[in-house]
């Protein structure tokens, strides 16, 4: 019924244009979006195999037999990370303004310890800069979603899946899906893509509006040595997480990631270890879950290691998320706009946008360590 009624209104919005700015805005983006996101193509009608004849019988029975529908759209082509979800996790608020995140960090110290006698006597202090300013603008991704007048009317009382919620859903999983690219992709400065990991976990780049080359040192990244075609085991990465700890000074990570090949040429590093232990007088298959073998996330020196499948193969990132977040803007956190008419343009529909303005910000560069040149399994 639901499903009907959103329909109806915007079907009704097209006939009387006049009378749709309030109602456009709301209905499509109040309902429930229980469909999968993924546009619709064209079915065809299948005879000839199972309990369905192919000839003059088949073609009959098509045309007086109704289809049975699947009313759910199952997605084929997006893909979950970790680091998206690590990064929405941790979202924090913006507002406007040119250089809408603004981050005085510390990069020198602001005194400087010395020691003294019984006496207590000290020099005298001298007034100390330590305070550098890091200076982001937020970046805006845009879905446009478009609502044609005709399919609203074909699709009224009639359809298996609304189109116009596939669409909606679809935005969603589209600004996901761009994000995740970008996170691990973005390796230049100042476009109007969100700054990646090839720009954040690098050295001898300007970031943040800060350049970060001599005296500025403490602004990269901890980026090791390549590891040299090895396959990665327990070993290499605990001297990654030493580095990673080190590098932050003596703050450890929390998070690792790298691609699904090279995760599962370190998880067999593990599984080679791994022991099994049966209850005297038990078995393993009186055990409701059976053995337990292999791990969702790989433990090394107590930080996890997740598969992102963004991430390039033969290389590790490890970071703290305390210091790398979204920053979203308040009015634009995957907003919709609501519909609008298009007969100023000759056409008749409507138009829609989802849009989303935020930046990923890493206030701690030196947190965030990366090494490459592991060999991987080809999964």
């Amino acid at each position: 019924m639901r499903l009907r009624a959103l329909l109806t209104v915007l079907v009704l919005l097209l006939v009387v244009p006049v009378t749709a700015d309030a109602a456009v805005s709301a209905s499509p983006a109040s309902g429930p979006l229980a469909v999968l996101s993924i546009l619709l193509i064209s079915f065809a009608v299948l005879t000839g195999t199972g309990i369905v004849p192919t000839g003059a019988v088949g073609t009959e029975l098509t045309a007086v037999t109704r289809r049975a529908f699947v009313p759910r759209v199952p997605v084929q082509i997006y893909k979950a990370t970790a680091i998206l979800s690590a990064a929405l996790a941790n979202a924090q608020t913006a507002s406007g303004g040119v250089s809408s995140v603004t981050v005085p960090v510390q990069g020198s110290p602001f005194v400087q310890a010395q020691a003294t006698d019984y006496t207590g006597a000290f020099n005298q202090p001298a007034v100390q800069t330590g305070i550098t300013e890091a200076d982001f603008n937020l970046k805006a991704v845009i879905v446009p979603i478009p609502f044609l007048g005709m399919e609203g009317i074909l699709q009224m009382n009639a359809a298996v899946i609304p189109l116009i919620e596939a669409r909606m859903n679809d935005a969603g999983n589209q600004i996901a899906d761009y994000l995740a690219t970008q996170q691990m992709s973005n390796g230049t400065y100042g476009t109007i893509n969100v700054d990646g990991f090839p720009l954040i976990a690098s050295t001898s780049r300007t970031y943040g509006n800060i350049s970060s080359a001599s005296p500025n040192t403490w602004w990269n990244a901890n980026v090791m040595g390549s590891a040299g075609t090895v396959a990665p085991t327990r070993k290499l990465i605990n001297q990654m997480v030493v580095s990673a700890t080190k590098a932050a000074g003596g703050e450890a990570p929390n998070i690792g990631v790298c691609g699904p090949g090279t995760w599962a040429l370190l998880a067999n590093d593990f599984i080679g270890s791994e022991t099994y232990f049966i209850t005297p007088g038990s078995s393993f298959d009186q055990s409701a879950q059976g053995a337990r073998a292999s791990f969702t996330a790989l433990m090394v020196a107590g930080v996890p290691i997740y598969q992102d499948l963004y991430m390039p193969e033969g290389q590790f990132i490890f970071f703290n998320t305390r210091y790398y977040s979204f920053y979203i803007h308040e009015a634009a956190a995957f907003a919709f706009t609501g519909f609008a008419s298009t007969l100023p343009n000759f056409a008749l529909g409507y138009v829609g946008a989802l849009i989303v303005v935020l930046e990923g910000i890493c206030v701690k560069p030196s947190t965030f360590t990366s090494q490459a040149g592991y060999t991987n399994l080809v999964v």
